[in-house]
């Protein structure tokens, strides 16, 4: 009996010992398949439930005004993610969040839908929906700092410095032109999730290291802000279409102000038309009425007449072939400057016929008619010269008093500096540097000359005609300064029908430009009003505009007024007693 019993314990200890070694061979066997066959496809796995490699991408750098003030700055912002597979209601989550954050609800409730560990919600999204967002207390639904574009001067300057897309990529103006400039640079990270989903390391690897350069404009802000002001009450005023307003620095070419009415706000540019992002001072091109008989006379002056040559105005009428020129008023005999002062149609033309069409064109295309000034914007129209050969009779007489031709709000002002500046081109600024993220200078931009265009002796007496302008009897009194000599020219040009073939009655275009001191000149101003209604004259509409710019400007540039002639003989007539 106790043989027997001793026989079945060893033989159950043996089946016992054989199980237990056939278990520990099948774990080690399923080890060995889960570690050296299997070992890739769940590394992965494990990999993309909890870590993850992605693309991240520094703040935007920023765009400042000359003064360093800013005009496109990154802010704080915040970045929404999710862990699917803890979301218990995928539809009602995304359908309460893509209502707080107007986005796709279809697409949104696809991604939560998913069984993954992590999904991008959305980027860049504002502080105030972030909280609003968290008041719902979603599972799986997390969020990390981060950071957004932001347009702290609201529609100041907004068709110039352009605005950004939900990736921060530019899409308009400054922001698009110089986006490598400005764009984050690019890393790619593995970022670590916990059991929960939330990113672990996120806001370490987004550090200043990819932080974009910035750029620095020519453009001021207070300038800026005044020109716009004043643009405004000038198109709301003549109930016209549109408006646009520039000030340059003569002598430099630096632009100070590019002003565009209506505006729009680049924080929520969706909101608008997108004709309303263009920047039409350098894009669309006009006809500029009267405001080119300055370069007419230009053209007469450096072919040796002078401001003294009188010419016989025809009394108001006069036929060229078949067409007929008409001045606002009857004037007979006129010096070319009273033909400036009193912006005779029928005197500019004679001034062509006089000194020939070549002589014109190349007096024109020199000043930069008819060319870009390749001032670095996408988009920049060149305008339109035609070749002097390709002229007819009324041609040569149109262009001579700025119908015919046309020309970018950009290339007049530039022109009307070169007067200013005693006859030099020179090349329109609108970035003055761009500088690190550190704050250190990379590359600076300098005045640059294109070309000398007229003589000092033609500029002083260009000058002269265009102060005329402004005084008694000219057709830009409203532009006049106290304490200050203005020198100025008119424009009012018929606009071309929208057929193309003629001209459209009862639209015009109100220009003037101008500039002072008119010894030194500081300050170079072009106001542009698209078809006002009831007056339309240059002088009535867009000077006063041209005079609160420049009094305005002065002010705050601390500009003193010129010395008065009068009160200088007064003063040595004291002398004397």
């Amino acid at each position: 009996m106790a043989g027997d019993f001793s026989n079945r314990i060893r033989r159950r200890l043996v089946v016992t010992q054989i199980l237990m070694v056939t278990a520990i061979l099948l774990l080690c066997a399923k080890s060995f398949d889960i570690q050296i066959f299997q070992g890739k496809e769940l590394s992965e796995k494990a990999e993309n439930d909890y870590s993850r490699n992605i693309i991240i991408k520094g703040e935007r750098g920023h765009i400042l005004d000359q003064n360093m003030n800013k005009l496109g700055a990154s802010i704080d912002a915040v970045t929404i993610t999710a862990c699917p597979a803890k979301i218990n209601n995928p539809a009602d989550a995304a359908k309460k969040i893509a209502d707080l954050l107007d986005i796709n609800q279809k697409k949104l409730k696809e991604i939560l839908s998913s069984k993954r560990m992590f999904a991008w919600v959305e980027r860049g999204v504002t502080p105030d929906q972030a909280e609003k967002i968290k008041a719902l207390n979603i599972a799986g639904i997390y969020f990390e700092n981060d950071s957004t574009r932001y347009y702290p001067n609201r529609s100041l300057a907004a068709q110039v410095i352009g605005f950004t897309g939900a990736d921060d990529t530019g899409l308009e103006g400054l922001e698009c032109r110089y986006n490598s400039v400005l764009e984050g640079r690019t890393r790619k990270i593995s970022l670590t999730r916990d059991g929960n989903g939330r990113i672990l390391d996120y806001e370490k690897k987004r550090n200043s290291e990819l932080k974009g350069d910035s750029i620095v404009l020519t453009i001021d802000k207070k300038i800026q802000f005044l020109s716009e002001k004043a643009l405004q009450q000038a198109v709301t005023n003549h109930q016209a279409r549109s408006g646009m307003a520039l000030v340059m620095k003569p002598g430099t070419g630096e632009l100070l102000a590019i002003a565009h009415y209506p505006e729009f706000n680049p924080n929520n540019y969706k909101g608008y038309d997108r004709d309303a992002y263009r920047n039409r001072a350098v894009t669309d091109a006009f006809e500029p009425g009267s405001a080119m008989k300055v370069f007419t006379a230009a053209a007469a002056l450096e072919k040796g007449v002078t401001p003294k040559t009188i010419i016989f105005c025809e009394k108001g009428t006069y036929r060229i072939g078949s067409f007929t020129i008409h001045d606002t008023h009857s004037y007979e005999w006129l010096t070319i400057s009273q033909i400036i002062q009193r912006s005779s149609n029928i005197g500019a033309a004679k001034i062509t016929e006089a000194i020939g069409d070549k002589a014109l064109y190349n007096c024109l295309s020199g000043f930069g008619f008819g060319s870009r000034t390749d001032i670095g914007i996408t988009g920049e129209s060149p305008g339109n010269l035609i070749p002097y050969k390709k002229w007819s009779k009324i041609d040569s007489g149109a262009i001579s008093f700025g119908q015919g031709i046309s020309t970018s709000a950009l290339q007049l002002v530039t022109g009307i500096s070169a007067i200013a500046n005693g006859g030099n081109l020179m090349k329109p600024m609108l970035v003055k540097k761009i500088i690190s993220r550190e704050g250190e200078d990379i590359k600076e931009y300098h005045p640059e000359i294109i070309r000398r265009v007229i003589s000092t002796g033609t500029s002083r007496e260009l000058k002269a005609m265009m102060n005329l302008a402004v005084n008694e009897e000219g057709t830009g009194t409203k532009a006049a300064i106290d304490g200050y000599e203005i020198c100025g020219k008119t424009g009012t040009a018929q606009k071309v029908s929208e057929g193309g073939k003629g001209y459209a009655k009862n639209k015009y275009t109100s220009v003037f430009a101008g500039f002072a001191p008119m010894e030194n000149p500081e300050l170079a101003i072009l106001v542009i009003v698209d078809e006002p209604q009831k007056q339309y004259y240059g002088g009535d509409v867009a000077a006063p505009a041209f005079k609160t710019i420049m009094a305005e400007s002065f002010n705050y540039l601390n500009i003193p007024p010129e010395k008065n002639k009068n009160m200088v003989a007064l003063l040595s007539e004291g002398g004397k007693n």
